[in-house]
């Protein structure tokens, strides 16, 4: 699957049932030698679509259930 393809989803939070935010104001982590999605890095803060100092939250790739047409499950272990 593609960046261009992931772009836009947005990703929801199985347990919570909430909206973590859309990918692409979130940042990835990538495997620079082979080039794959290690994480997803939500910011946990945001002001007028800003993001503002704050914690994020890694979602690891694994933790991804299902990518559908327009969301991003996500199934993230509570802490």
């Amino acid at each position: 699957m593609r960046l261009s393809e992931l772009s836009g989803k947005e990703i929801v939070d199985v347990k919570k049932a909430e909206r973590l935010g859309v990918l692409g104001q979130t940042d990835l982590e990538i495997n620079e030698t082979t080039g794959q999605i290690q994480a997803l890095l939500i910011p946990s803060v945001k002001w007028f679509g800003l993001r503002k100092q704050g914690g994020e939250i890694r979602v690891p790739w694994q933790h991804i259930k299902k990518i559908g047409l327009d969301m991003i499950i996500i199934d993230v272990p509570e802490e």
